[in-house]
């Protein structure tokens, strides 16, 4: 593809997309229909806070010294995954080769039907050798990695409930589960363990058809113009429902009025012209109706009852995902649970990516989402957040931190898939989210001083604490819009989400330089055994702790 058919019209900051690309080491890329999806490994380094307590048994605990707090420097391993449209795939490779300047990969790990298109461009640009890998293969390795890692990856949803997001726990075996992904056709995968998986159905009836019978229809070549124009149809005005056949409902085959009865039914009937929109939305209930009553099909002929979805035709949008959910739930009388993954997009690049790492077993570590580069399930609705869609409308970030230990349940829980460790949802109690959501921003200013406090010594520590402080308050209103971007919101996600950022910025502890009284409530705290499960658990009742500092010292 010449270079003249590509479009350079974007800027790219690299401390916002491709971040830490000095110290990137491994590549992999999947390349779709009209999406890219690019991931590559590097190594950070940042300061931490480590705690060494001190044993006074029998002395006088005013005088000694209970525990020392010291910052040092630490290098840790991330994954990054970034999001853009084909569109710019050209920019983004010559700006990954202006970058990359410690690396010495040779390979960069391909795969989706793009990989094969772009192969030479990719190999040219970047001096890499492309090594295509197994697109269904990545699919799954993929798929097993998000539902293992990160917390409230999947979800069912619910059209006009509120939240409509409702987060699954994750469970300690994902296994057996149906994967349904829906590209330009659809394939039905059954998985059953890590490496064992088999294609037990699909359809030629996909996204394909979609956008193919969309753009003759509507005139639209987009896809997600098409998909735009579907959320503003209404559906009846072209298909004919059970009820324009009956008068109402047909109660002796349980078929409620407003039921399809025929898609496009009307336009054979009716002597008028049909609004794109409301095509748009009758070709969308048609598909998604069809890929769901498949689905459930195979689910219950393999014994299935967790079917997840994915592929560029689901994409969040709330039109196909309330009707794939509602034609599952149909069909299944209820037995049969349709899921959807808030990182789908993500699959094939996170599956090639392992192929290409086999070698460092990323698989022995628990990884989690590093809150702070990472964009989050974003709304579909063009009223919804516009400073955040227009940068989300061409570029979407993934980032996961590798955990210095790898992450068991607790043995003692009863049981573990049901164990929840928060007290409230505010994704559901929106009066409790307004509460603390104005909590979290109306401490932030002094948070950030305490930051600049906690390193007397850096000259550049009030620049990293305004940044910090932009960076968060920026997180917190993408909060107060789509609450569900990062999961199920709960005081614990927004602890987390501040301790991303601060860390982002070099903060490991803030509180490092708090009055006394404060230190004697820290002493209590830290005044047990320093092994890691007690350093956990210190650590969240310290965050716990935090947002009531202030009140505390002022008594």
């Amino acid at each position: 593809m010449s270079g003249a058919n590509m479009d350079k019209s974007i800027t790219l900051p690299a401390d916002e997309i491709f971040r830490n690309l000095e110290n990137a080491k491994r590549f992999a890329i999947d390349i779709g229909g009209s999406l890219t999806k690019l991931a590559y490994y590097s190594t950070v380094q940042h300061k931490v806070a480590k705690v060494r307590s001190f044993d006074h048994t029998g002395k006088d605990a005013d005088q000694a010294l209970l525990y020392e707090i010291s910052e040092q420097e630490e290098i840790t391993a991330r994954l990054h995954f970034i999001k853009f449209e084909n569109t710019y795939i050209e920019t983004c490779l010559d700006f990954i080769k202006d970058h990359l300047v410690n690396t010495d990969t040779k390979v960069i790990k391909a795969t989706g039907g793009g990989a094969y298109k772009f192969k030479d461009l990719i190999e040219k640009k970047l001096g890499l050798k492309v090594d295509k890998e197994d697109e269904m293969t990545c699919l799954i390795k993929g798929c097993n990695f998000v539902l293992k890692n990160i917390p409230h990856e999947a979800f069912v949803y619910v059209k006009h409930a509120d939240p409509e997001f409702r987060f699954q726990t994750t469970h300690p075996n994902i296994f057996p589960y149906l994967l349904v992904n829906i590209g330009s056709g659809v394939s039905i995968v059954k998985v059953e363990t890590e490496d064992k998986f088999e294609r037990i159905g699909g359809s030629s009836i996909g996204g394909g058809t979609f956008w193919g019978l969309g753009a003759l229809l509507t005139k639209t070549k987009k896809f997600d113009e098409l998909l735009q124009l579907a959320a503003k149809g209404q559906h009846t005005n072209v298909d004919m429902l059970v009820k324009d056949i009956y008068g109402g409902g047909y109660q002796i085959l349980g078929l409620t009025g407003n039921l399809i009865a025929s898609s496009f039914g009307k336009s054979s009937t009716v002597d008028k012209e049909f609004s794109k929109e409301d095509m748009a939305k009758s070709l969308l209930h048609m598909i998604s109706n069809d890929i769901g009553q498949l689905a459930c099909l195979y689910a219950k002929q393999h014994n299935l009852s967790q079917v997840y979805f994915g592929g560029f035709f689901i994409r969040g949008h709330p039109v196909t995902m309330h009707t794939i959910t509602y034609s599952i739930n149909f069909f299944s009388k209820g037995e049969v649970q349709a899921l959807f993954l808030r990182h789908e997009g993500y699959l094939g690049a996170i599956g090639a990516f392992l192929k290409g790492a086999e070698e460092d077993n990323p698989n022995l570590y628990s990884w989690g989402e590093n809150y702070a580069g990472s964009s989050g399930l974003m709304s579909t609705s063009p009223d919804v957040f516009p400073m955040q869609r227009s940068r989300s409308g061409t570029f979407d970030m993934l980032e996961m931190d590798r955990l210095e230990r790898q992450l068991v349940n607790l043995p003692l829980l009863f049981d573990p898939s049901s164990y929840v460790p928060d007290t409230v949802d505010l994704t559901e109690d929106a009066m409790a989210r307004e509460y603390w959501l104005t909590c979290f921003e109306d401490a932030l200013e002094g948070v950030a001083k305490r930051a600049v406090a906690s390193q007397p010594d850096a000259k550049d520590a009030a620049d990293r604490a305004g940044k910090f402080q932009q960076k968060y308050w920026n997180k917190l209103q993408t909060l107060r819009h789509q609450p569900f971007a990062y999961g199920s919101l709960t005081v614990r996600s927004l602890l987390d989400t501040r301790e991303h950022c601060l860390n982002e910025f070099n903060f490991p502890d803030p509180y490092s330089k708090v009055s006394i009284r404060f230190k004697i409530i820290l002493a209590i705290v830290y005044n047990v055994d320093l092994n890691f499960f007690f350093n956990r658990i210190r650590r969240v009742l310290c965050r716990f702790l935090e947002p009531w500092s202030i009140f505390l010292l002022a008594c």
